[in-house]
This record gives structure tokens, sequence and C-alpha cells, in this order.
């Protein structure tokens, strides 16, 4: 690009921390401008992550007619009101992952940003690194067959602290929407995110969120996912692809940064990124790209597929009878 996309970033929060330090590392974005609820929470943002602009309002960020593109960073129950407002503006979004809470709030912002005609993707920035891009392209040239099984964890021991984000229902805590939307959209992309049948098991906490659970997803001619998430729970954190002639491993898969490809009697194929960056940098260049070339949406993670993954939740939501009071 001539010149670099100027973001701005909507919230203050931890990952919209490390998405602005990442921005760094972009080669056609920068940091510009943040906006916070608190004056001084964005100032102290902006000193520390190089922003020339900080905001007391969210409202004053998506006014900026420098900004070209919107960071999301909010708590998900927050997304889709603060996602409206940017494209109200008529900013291009990128919205943390679980886009929103539910199918209906995800429709909406749908319906109205393709009616306005401006860009907006999830932020599932796993599927950005080139590790997963390696598997990718694994998987399309045929290498281990195809797909029968796919198996994906991703869990952590959270502390107890019951009004914090993730055991509060409040705020929409659980660990469904935010860890277990990453073995969700992972085996997504592989099979799509339109089951057959859904079977899962569950244990809902003491402050009634979800903090651990299981999904078998049965797609046609018998492929199968497995897949765990947790936040009271330290699990492997570990993808396996497998088909008839082989299978690929990909430890950390959410942040990866390897891959290997095991096929039998040879050697393993091995892919490593040794990048500096934590890897949200990916995503924002494509973001990039795609607003350079006129695109309003991204193949790797288009409107549709995050919307059929939103509905996948929802139906495994009310199996368990879960809903948030908001809702």
């Amino acid at each position: 690009m001539a010149k670099k996309l100027k973001w701005g970033i909507l919230a203050t929060g931890g990952i919209a921390g490390t998405f602005a330090k990442d921005l760094a590392y972009a080669d056609n974005g920068e940091c510009y401008a943040v906006g916070s609820r608190n004056l001084e929470h964005a100032k102290q943002f902006a000193d520390e992550h190089g922003a020339s602009i900080a905001y007391g309002s969210y409202q004053e960020l998506v006014e900026d007619p420098n900004v070209d593109v919107i960071y999301v960073a909010t708590p998900h129950p927050y997304h889709k009101e603060n996602v409206l407002t940017c494209l109200r503006a008529g900013k291009a979004v990128l919205c943390e992952k679980p886009f929103t809470v539910n199918t209906a709030e995800l429709a909406e912002l749908i319906e109205f940003a393709r009616e306005k005609q401006l860009f907006l993707m999830e932020a599932m920035w796993t599927r950005f690194l080139p590790a997963i891009k390696k598997v990718r392209e694994w998987l399309e040239e045929g290498k281990i067959g195809e797909v029968q099984l796919v198996k994906a964890d991703f869990g952590f021991r959270a502390p107890w602290e019951p009004e914090w984000r993730l055991l509060n229902p409040k705020l929409g805590g659980g660990a469904l929407l935010d860890a277990g939307i990453y073995p969700i959209s992972f085996a997504s992309m592989i099979f799509g995110a339109n089951p057959e049948k859904i079977m899962s098991t569950v244990e809902i906490g003491e402050t009634g969120v979800d903090e651990r659970f299981s999904l078998l997803l049965k797609y046609q001619n018998g492929k199968t996912a497995s897949l765990n998430g947790a936040i009271r729970l330290s699990l492997t954190n570990e993808a396996t692809i497998h088909g008839p002639k082989g299978f690929i491993r990909i430890p950390s898969f959410l942040n990866a940064k390897e891959a290997h490809l095991h096929l039998d009697n040879e050697e393993v194929e091995s892919f490593v990124d040794d990048r500096e960056s934590v890897g949200y940098k990916f995503e924002a260049e494509e973001v990039g790209r795609l607003l350079e070339n006129g695109r309003l949406e991204s193949d790797a993670i288009s409107l549709n597929q995050s919307l059929e993954i939103m509905k996948l939740m929802d139906r495994v939501r009310e199996q368990w009878g879960l809903t948030f009071s908001f809702e």
C-alpha cells in the first residue's frame, strides 16, 4: 500500500493491547487512535502503543475522519452495539471473536454491513497464521487423503474470580464462547459448520457459566470432530487432522508456530514459523489487503462462515439449556 492503514482501537483491555502491539509488525497498518470510556485509560494506552490520538469515548473515535478501520476489542456482549456504532459512522470493522453472543445479533450486523457496503470481519486470527495456511495447503493437495477425523482442544485454568468476565454470566462468560470457539472454528474450517448431529457434555460451574465442555460433531460419510474447551482446566491445546494416508499435528493450534505432516512410511515434514510477533499482525495485514482491493469480506473467514459457526454454538447452548439474562 502507498500508505499504512490508520487503525482505531476501540477499548483498552488486554486483547486490545496485544493487537495494538502486533500492529508494529504489520506492513500495511499502524496504531493511530484509541477510544475508551475513560480518557485517562485511553491516554495510557496511546502512550504505551504509540497511538497519535486518545479519545475519551467510542463515538469520538468512530467520528475521526482519519481512522480507516476499527478493531473492536470490548467483551462480546457489547460487540453488537459497538460494531453498529462503527458501521453507522461508515467505518470498516474487524471485530474480536466471538463476533457476537448469538446468531440473531450477528445476522443484524451482517445485514447492516452489506446494506451499507461496508467491510466487516471476525478476528479469528488463527486462520491467517502461516502454519495454518500451510496446513490448508497440505489438505488441498490431498496429502493425507480425505479428512475423516479432526480433534482439537483449547483450555486453561483461569483464577477463581466470580465477577471476572470469564466466569460472569452477565458478561457472557463461559468456555464455549471464549475458548471453545477456537476448536469449533478450526473444525468448521475443514468440515464446515453444519454437522448432521451434535453430541455434547457440559460442566456448569457455581456462577452459572459453562466451565468445561466436550463436543462430538458427526458429518456426512461418518466424518467426525472431537472438540473440548475449558476455562477452569488446562488442556493440551493441540489439534490433529486424520486421513487415510496420515495425519497432521498442530501444537498450540490457536497461535500455531509449527505444523507437522505425518505420512505412512515417510519422514515427517515440518513447517516452522519463527515470527517475532504474537501473530495478530497477519489478520491485520489481511484486512489491509482486502480494503486496498475494494473487498468487503475475507474468503478465509467470510461473514457467512462466521454466521454458521454462531448458529452451531447456539445449537450447542440450546442442548445445555444455557442462555444469558441479556439475550
